[in-house]
């Protein structure tokens, strides 16, 4: 298979990114969330969507074990 190269460089920075914080999720989210609050670019925000009542019952799938 070929490799897509806006792919790779994609993961390429990822991987980079991930390096600066030693794979820490916590700290990478902190990062992004200081940076977009110093940013002045603009936001959208969109409306959680309305989640719908069942109209009617449906039965779990059976486990088939064995």
């Amino acid at each position: 298979m070929a490799l897509d190269p806006i792919l790779s460089e994609v993961r390429r920075i990822r991987e980079e990114y991930a390096q600066q914080f030693n794979g820490d999720v916590r700290a990478m989210m902190d990062d992004l969330r200081r940076r977009h609050a110093e940013s002045d670019r603009q936001s959208v925000s969109r409306e959680p969507k309305v989640r719908r009542e069942r109209t009617r019952d449906v039965k779990p799938k059976q486990r088939i074990t064995g």
